[in-house]
């Protein structure tokens, strides 16, 4: 089974189901195999009613059920045109020069617009700082090549041209960006240090959450090394992914039996203990992020300092 993506004047994906995907509702595959595309089932649906998906070259339901060797066609036609207005939004500079910039994004800030979230998003700041962003991932993710979670602060890479965007893709695809966070996990783990290789896929019942899916999931790598360990069950951990799929960190994590402290879709409800210690978000930050610059070809290497909120509750559990 692979993706294939070909250049016209729609964006048009082909893909060939394998034996592991037998049985399996076209439409969850889609949202699987499509994840970095935005493709919601609700927006999946929309498309094989137009015509835009086909298997076999042939229109089918949403609720279709993959056969080995299906032959998948997805056409996806433009956006429609949205203004993008400019807004001032709070984000650190890392480093910026004519090609990227990288930014350490704050926690509860909406990477681009979505549903819900028109306006006072990471790229309606990025618009306000600088006006030369790619346009590749479309007019509402202008310069977009990864994302981070609402509620995850962090290091990001964003591509001003067209040539620093198919670069960086291409690094995240190929692996070869080393991305590593730190977080405060509720639990402490058997060992101090671990790998842990769970395969990831959309939850079976609630199509909003990721789970290990070993029938379906998607190869996924997290390395882990305990920092320090708190009392209350608390500790802070570093994280570095091999892979990078939906909420990776956080649904391995919470597999192991320490989730994300303040992780309101897979964390535990522990909400007297996370007010005592200030915690009001999930505890995750991207914290470096390394690749090779698009042009120059030199590799660079990015840390963002804990966010204030973060800093603040490891200062309240060392005392």
């Amino acid at each position: 089974m692979g993706v294939t993506h070909e250049e016209t004047d729609l964006k048009t994906y082909r893909i060939k189901s394998g034996k592991a995907n037998e049985g399996q509702r076209l439409d969850a595959f889609l949202a699987e195999e499509l994840t970095g595309s935005d493709l919601t089932r609700s927006r999946i649906k929309s498309l094989l009613s137009s015509g835009h998906i086909k298997v076999n070259g042939k229109k089918v339901k949403p609720a279709y059920r993959l056969r080995v060797d299906d032959e998948l066609v997805v056409e996806m036609p433009p956006l429609a045109s949205i203004d993008l207005i400019p807004e001032e939004v709070d984000f650190a500079i890392l480093y910026e020069d004519e090609d990227l910039i990288v930014v350490s994004k704050p926690p509860g800030l909406v990477v681009h617009p979505a549903c819900g979230h028109q306006s006072g998003t990471l790229v309606h700041g990025l618009l306000f700082h600088c006006d030369n962003l790619s346009g590749i991932s479309g007019v509402e993710r202008p310069g977009i090549v990864h994302r981070l979670d609402r509620d995850t602060s962090g290091a990001m890479v964003v591509a001003k041209n067209d040539n620093a965007h198919h670069s960086l893709v291409g690094q995240f695809k190929g692996r070869e960006i080393e991305k590593v966070y730190r977080a405060i996990v509720d639990g402490v783990p058997d060992s101090t240090n671990g790998r842990l290789e769970m395969p990831i896929g959309r939850h079976p019942t609630n199509r909003r959450k990721m789970a290990v899916n070993e029938r379906h999931g998607k190869p996924a790598v997290s390395v882990f090394h305990v920092l320090e360990s708190f009392r209350d069950n608390l500790c802070y951990v570093e994280v570095r992914l091999e892979t990078g799929r939906t909420h990776q960190i956080r649904v391995h994590m919470a597999a192991l039996g320490c989730p994300i402290a303040g992780d309101a879709v897979y964390g535990r409800k522990n909400r007297q203990l996370y007010d005592e210690l200030a915690i009001s978000r999930q505890c995750l930050h991207s914290y470096r992020l390394g690749f090779t610059h698009p042009v120059s070809g030199e590799r660079l290497d990015f840390t963002a300092p804990l966010w204030p909120d973060m800093a603040n509750t490891l200062e309240l559990l060392r005392k």
